[in-house]
């Protein structure tokens, strides 16, 4: 009697070609299809592996397209994808590239990615309305320490201690990629307050004063904790990155 192949074993021998094709796998021309199997198999592992490149344009074009697509089929053969919709895939692959020691002689490598993969996120997330700029004049000075901010959901924030914007921009917008000092650090805001994607510097204490507004802080506490961790912070300069940001959803008073 001839048993059904279960679905991990499946999953399984679709991704890694050292694995023989899974007992009772039929077809009606021969009774072991390890030609079909095989052909199946190159078309899953392409995929996975062109739904990275598609992710992450601007790491394969760090490392050119033959590492790339070792690097990502290192990363599909342990990481099967969780979900049938596939701009949900790779998520963490900036991880996988932390970890992975060829790729260890770029080290900005994993977080040129994580701000790919944040781009990729926030031109897919929901669609929001920006309030009008005008609508921060209203705010009384008096009550402005206590004002909280909603965030639209395409906004993302990083920080990195390398110039991740700039080697991400000269990657994506240059005709011929331009020199970086890669000294720096940047930390970077992602968002799309209308069609297209704006990916933006931060100013120093930029990131940590974003990050706390986002998670629902008053404008007077984030500006605080923003001032512990760069003493150089600037809140008037901040308020105004925040209002030309246009990356507030709804402003609580």
């Amino acid at each position: 009697m001839t048993t059904q192949p279960g679905q991990n074993d499946f999953a399984a021998a679709l991704i890694d070609r050292a694995l023989p094709v899974p007992d009772g796998v039929t077809s009606w021309t021969q009774p072991l299809p390890a030609r079909r199997f095989g052909v199946y198999r190159n078309n899953v592992s392409g995929a996975l592996v062109e739904a990275l490149a598609v992710r992450y344009p601007v790491v394969k074009r760090l490392v050119g397209e033959e590492f790339f697509r070792a690097m990502a089929r290192d990363y599909a053969l342990h990481n099967l994808p969780r979900s049938p919709v596939l701009i949900y895939y790779g998520a963490d692959f900036p991880d996988f590239i932390a970890g992975f020691e060829p790729a260890g002689a770029l080290p900005y490598l994993a977080d040129v990615a994580r701000l790919d993969s944040a781009h990729w996120e926030s031109y897919h997330a929901k669609d929001a309305i920006a309030v009008p700029q005008g609508a921060f004049a209203s705010l009384a000075p008096a009550t402005l320490a206590n004002v909280a901010f909603e965030f639209l959901p395409s906004v993302r924030i990083l920080s990195s201690p390398h110039p991740i914007v700039a080697i991400w921009r000269t990657n994506t917008e240059d005709a011929a990629v331009q020199p970086v000092d890669l000294t720096l650090a940047e930390d970077a805001l992602v968002a799309r307050p209308e069609m297209a994607v704006e990916v933006r510097t931060l100013p120093a204490g930029a990131a940590v004063f974003l990050s706390a507004l986002r998670d629902g802080r008053p404008l007077g506490e984030a500006a605080a904790t923003a001032l512990q961790t760069a003493a150089n912070f600037n809140l008037s300069q901040n308020l105004a990155g925040l209002i030309a940001a246009r990356i507030t959803a709804r402003i609580i008073p």
